[in-house]
């Protein structure tokens, strides 16, 4: 761990706590460029752990500070994302894999992170997952299977979809995500759980099929986020 301090933070609003964990794609050409604009006072942004792609960490926001890093959007049917989360920044372009030891670092570091804080695996949501309209990542080459496996995320449990009358698909996909925690009203949520969940199935859609109502139902009933809008 590299400390690496921020002054882009503030105090957590209203008594609130961590209940998530936010993942990010930097989007930029390297980790050191990333650390500079995160400690930048002028872009006001932060989070509080940034993983090189070589697995180094840097701590750049202490946990029961209110990092900068999420900004607009809702979880859970709640605003304030940063009062209610623990940021981590990938270094990541977004359009190439995630790097092994970079992954490696980020399950040791998520592992702590939720014994800390007391969070289940379905408070790991990709920024992407809060602010569909706004944001993309970690994005379609992020292993969601893979922390899942470990107990550090959610996956789906579905077999061939048997999901009835396709007209009740649309009603029935935006429940089921409010429930899980998606901003259902959001005109990119089902190209954002795509992203997340059917990474293959993309391109443009009128709307939900079959797969994508059955793992959202499956997630909403598995793992429906506390006090969620249904």
């Amino acid at each position: 761990m590299i400390d690496a301090p921020s002054p882009n933070h503030g105090a957590r609003r209203d008594g609130l706590r961590p209940s998530l964990v936010v993942l990010h794609y930097t989007a930029m050409a390297t980790a050191e460029a990333a650390l500079a604009r995160l400690r930048a006072p002028e872009h006001e942004v932060s989070a509080h752990y940034l993983i090189g792609a070589d697995g180094r960490v840097w701590r750049l926001v202490d946990e029961d500070r209110r990092a900068w890093h999420a900004g607009a959007g809702a979880w859970g049917g709640a605003g304030d994302v940063n009062s209610r989360s623990i940021g981590i920044e990938l270094d990541n372009r977004g359009d190439h894999p995630f790097a092994a030891p970079q992954i490696a670092a980020l399950e040791s570091l998520l592992a702590g992170v939720l014994a800390r804080h007391g969070i289940g695996p379905a408070g790991v949501i990709g920024h992407a997952d809060l602010a569909p309209e706004r944001k993309s990542d970690p994005g379609p080459r992020f292993d969601w299977r893979r922390l899942a496996r470990r107990g550090l995320a959610v996956w789906p449990r579905v077999g061939a979809p048997d999901v009835g009358d396709a007209s009740e698909w649309p009603d029935r996909f935006a429940r089921a995500a409010a429930r899980f925690g998606y901003p259902a009203d959001s005109p990119r949520l089902l190209p954002a759980v795509r992203a997340r969940f059917r990474p293959r199935a993309h391109g443009a859609a009128a709307g939900p099929d079959g797969w994508d109502v059955a793992l959202i139902e499956d997630l909403a009933r598995r793992h429906p986020f506390p006090g969620a809008l249904s």
